[in-house]
């Protein structure tokens, strides 16, 4: 992954990573609350050897040297029961030494005589209290039992305080906002962790560029989702001024600039699964076209689940396969649609072999006849990867179009119906994605339509429908 692709993501995914962040700093916030406060009380301690009277420099030396390796041992025995157990009983404490020890941390710097005894009370008094206890017994022990000679001689070992311990002012810990920083971070991380794990296990088409990793075909138009599809479905027809109307003018704009090498216009629609828009999609894609004055014929060649005549509003009882078993003539069953000059052929009664059929030398020789006398043959076909009709068909056509669903259609799946239409040898003219988010970073951003202008991806004003993706342009007329 490139880092255009990590900032879609976190673009894509921002409420959650946002949700992630909340949460973490809600959990600190939680944690600090909830944990209960404690004090920390420090006292130091400064250890020497006493010289008499009349030492040498070198016996001085020879002290600090034995203070400095002493002090290494006195930090443990800080700890000891022989030190606590004195601080127990002068302090009235209802614990024992091992507990108590657990409360206390003695230290020394590198190469220095000082002793820093540290305690952690939840009590800032106790705390203080403790601090400074340990240190008189810890004195006492180590002057008057551990380094005092036998005999009534005094210790050559001298410890005296010379910090005292204070009563904290403040707990140290919790940390709040150390705990606040880390848990906003913490949350953070995890949120855009999370985003990116489900954006790399999510195997559905949601832009161009899960479309540009399966096939090198243009994007000819993306379509936006429309809650209110199935109750309108010429929405180019019933409401002209609409975004999504715009945009199948630019699928229409698009079209037109594919580079068929003197073929035919006639081009089979299909999918790779059912529910992807391929019908609503045909059926708006003529109606455009036919605004230009292009002489459009509309056939369904879906003979297993027949929509155009349903969302044409035409009798579909008659229609392509009565045609093709010599039943009927073309003129008779080919309906005109509208004002413009579209053409509607329905699927007719539903046969029991649709791909032999859809494959046959009648079919061959009436996509022939249709596109000597129209611009435009636009074929609704079943999806690819249920039955090889479309594939079939593909072959007698100029090239097939794909409609792929965001957010809907998977990859493998859109994968397949590539590799179905390869397989036999049939061009693919592009991709157009339906159901289009219209905000965020899967939002079709070939064209935005606002109050009737609109803005090409450079952001300069363009006759309605009229705009087209001028990278997707260019790749088509090279062919």
């Amino acid at each position: 992954m490139e880092l255009h692709d990590y900032l879609r993501i976190l673009h894509k995914s921002w409420i959650l990573i946002l949700v992630g962040t909340l949460l973490g700093v809600a959990v600190a916030a939680g944690y600090s609350i909830l944990t209960t406060p404690k004090y920390q009380a420090t006292t130091s301690l400064y250890v020497s050897v006493r010289a008499g009277e009349g030492a040498a420099t070198g016996d001085l030396v020879q002290g600090t040297s034995f203070a400095r390796q002493a002090v290494t041992s006195y930090v443990d025995v800080v700890g000891s029961a022989l030190v606590l157990d004195k601080v127990i009983d002068e302090l009235g404490l209802d614990t024992s030494a091992q507990q108590l020890s657990s409360q206390i941390a003695a230290s020394s710097p590198l190469n220095t005589v000082l002793i820093e005894i540290g305690v952690t009370d939840t009590n800032p008094e106790r705390a203080a209290a403790v601090a400074n206890s340990v240190g008189k017994n810890f004195t006492d022990v180590v002057v008057n039992d551990l380094e005092k000679p036998d005999g009534e001689g005094a210790s050559l070992v001298k410890i005296e305080t010379i910090q005292p311990a204070l009563v904290p002012a403040r707990p140290s810990s919790p940390n709040v906002p150390l705990n606040l920083v880390l848990g906003l971070l913490l949350g953070l991380v995890a949120g855009i962790a999370v985003a990116i794990l489900r954006s790399v296990l999510d195997t559905r088409i949601h832009s161009q560029h899960d479309i540009a990793q399966i096939t090198d075909s243009p994007i000819l138009g993306g379509i936006a989702l429309d809650p209110e599809a199935k109750k309108r479905p010429l929405v180019v027809h019933v409401d002209p001024r609409s975004p999504r109307a715009e945009s199948f003018r630019s699928l229409r704009t698009n079209l037109q600039f594919v580079n068929v090498e003197g073929g035919p216009r006639s081009f089979v629609i299909s999918s790779s699964g059912p529910g992807e828009g391929k019908s609503t999609t045909t059926a708006n894609l003529a109606i455009s076209l036919a605004e230009t004055g292009a002489r459009v014929a509309l056939l369904d060649g879906d003979l297993r689940l027949p929509k155009i005549a349903e969302y044409m509003g035409v009798e579909g009882g008659v229609g392509l396969t009565d045609v093709l078993i010599g039943r009927v003539e073309l003129a008779d069953v080919l309906q005109k649609w509208g004002k413009g000059k579209l053409f509607v052929l329905p699927a007719g009664r539903i046969p029991p072999n649709p791909s032999e059929l859809l494959g046959s030398t009648a079919m061959a020789r009436l996509l022939g006849g249709l596109t000597e006398q129209f611009d435009y043959v636009l074929i609704d076909t079943p999806p690819l990867l249920l039955v090889t009709d479309a594939a079939v068909l593909s072959k007698l056509c100029g090239g097939a179009i794909l409609v792929a669903a965001s957010g809907s259609t998977r990859k493998n799946e859109l994968a397949g119906a590539v590799r179905a239409l390869e397989g036999i040898g049939s061009r693919l003219i592009g991709v157009i994605v339906t159901m289009l988010p219209t905000k965020g970073p899967d939002s079709y951003s070939y064209g935005a339509y606002i109050y009737g202008v609109t803005h090409d991806f450079d952001g300069e004003e363009t006759d309605l429908g009229q705009t087209a993706d001028r990278r997707t342009l260019h790749r088509m007329r090279r062919g």
